[in-house]
């Protein structure tokens, strides 16, 4: 986890720690920017959603959902990933109350197929009693085709879509596409399509079972998402928060 935030890296050090070695935040992030560890954040975007088409479009049913428990409300997304042989495009899909992804495939074109197979990957661990389930999604041509809206038909999940292009309206997805990039991909050179299998494999694993998630309590997605543990959510609103901050005579209200 070579970019790893230093609240979580502390979280992850403090039990190794001897009692005469013990730091606080404050002094741990001052001992961080003393030696020149702090991480910096970078912003590159390339687009990957395609919403100017005729395929039928739904209507946002998550603006005020809070998720209770994991497989309640699922979020999809695509990101690219540069590699010397061109671009690939990684289609995710992530559960939204534990932050675990579920399902994820490469393909080195923006089809629905590859969605698809990040889709289908989700559907092996839903179990088989679940309750409703919410899919959501931007507007993206891969999430509109009939093939998409099929499948999640046929296993009676509900279609959420984003309505005003905003990127907030589908913040957890972004969220994770930033992590796995900002956190590793981004500073990794990958030779080949092989390579960048392999690399998203291992990465995926240490994702959902190894790295600290502060929306969960600073515990992994996995140990979550499994239920082995019952955590106080510290679920955000992101567009709701947005909006509100545009009225500055509303409460500004996070669960």
């Amino acid at each position: 986890m070579p970019r790893l935030g230093g609240r979580k890296l502390l979280k992850l050090i403090q039990p190794q720690l001897p009692p005469e070695l013990m730091i606080g935040r404050d002094s741990f992030f001052d001992f961080l920017r003393q030696n020149h560890l702090l991480v910096r954040q970078r912003r590159t975007r390339i687009f990957t959603t395609d919403s100017k088409h005729w395929l039928h479009k739904y209507s946002n049913l998550v603006k005020d959902f809070v998720p209770e428990r994991p497989h309640q409300l699922w979020v999809s997304d695509i990101t690219y990933i540069k590699t010397a042989e061109g671009f690939m495009y990684l289609s995710l899909v992530t559960d939204a109350y534990s932050r675990k992804i579920v399902g994820w495939a490469l393909g080195d074109t923006l089809e629905a197929s590859h969605s698809i197979r990040a889709l289908k990957m989700a559907l092996k661990q839903l179990p088989k009693t679940s309750h409703p389930l919410y899919h959501h999604s931007d507007r993206g041509i891969q999430y509109c085709s009939e093939a998409y809206v099929k499948l999640l038909n046929k296993n009676g999940i509900n279609i959420s879509m984003t309505e005003n292009g905003d990127p907030l309206e589908n913040a957890v997805a972004e969220r994770v596409n930033g992590i796995l990039k900002d956190e590793w991909l981004n500073d990794i050179k990958i030779k080949s399509n092989k390579q960048l299998v392999y690399e998203l494999t291992r990465i995926i694993s240490i994702y959902n079972s190894m790295r600290p998630h502060s929306s969960v309590s600073m515990f992994t997605p996995e140990s979550v998402h499994s239920q082995e543990l019952k955590v106080e959510r510290k679920w955000k609103n992101y567009y709701k928060s947005k909006q509100q901050a545009r009225e500055p005579n509303n409460e500004l209200t996070l669960a």
